[in-house]
């Protein structure tokens, strides 16, 4: 399996959540040797080659940040397409018909691709990405092959639920989330579990 900077790994969305890179950082902090190494294996990173070769990651973006938390510097990658010889406009519409890709930033709202930032480590903290994290662990929902089921369920949160002012709120936000997912409301959202 080739290897990868995990400098060298440009993002293709502009958030991710803080609260679940900081639990998947104490994961691997507690992990040593083999342990580490396997964690790390288990966890490829899919990428796809843009323009001037650069290496953009399609999904893992929490996995590289906390590695890198964790002083990892390097991490496997999958390549899954090679578009390097496409326009950056090309490239960019590409990654968005396959849905590689997600422009909207910590409020909800679309950006302009030239805003996405250059490090995987300097997306901004968004809240519900955490909150739609925590409540698939919780059961809330079933974890499927659908591309950016996460954002999908944060973006619901984000319209149903108020922004948590710290951890204490955040950890009651989870509960009344859990309850939300389990409602007809949220029926047509990846992984959906019922009543």
């Amino acid at each position: 399996m080739k290897m990868m900077k995990i400098d060298a790994l440009r993002p293709t969305q502009m958030t991710h959540g803080m609260r679940e890179i900081r639990r998947k950082a104490e994961e691997y902090r507690a992990l040593s040797g083999h342990e580490l190494d396997m964690a790390i294996a288990e966890k490829p990173i899919p990428i796809v080659l843009g323009f001037n070769g650069v290496a953009f990651a399609i999904d893992h973006h929490h996995v590289a940040t906390a590695l890198r938390r964790v002083k990892v510097t390097s991490v496997p990658v999958v390549l899954v397409r090679d578009l390097s010889s496409l326009s950056h406009a090309d490239f960019w519409l590409t990654l968005e018909n396959n849905r590689w890709t997600y422009p909207y930033d910590a409020e909800g709202q679309r950006t302009s691709f030239s805003k996405m930032p250059t490090h995987i480590w300097d997306l901004a903290d968004d809240d519900f990405r955490s909150l739609a994290a925590s409540v698939r662990d919780a059961g809330g929902y079933q974890k499927t092959s659908v591309p950016l089921e996460e954002f999908r369920w944060a973006d619901f949160f984000r319209c149903n639920l108020h922004r948590p002012a710290g951890d204490d709120e955040f950890q009651a936000l989870v509960k009344q989330a859990l309850k939300l997912a389990k409602t007809t409301t949220a029926m047509g959202l990846p992984g959906y579990l019922g009543p």
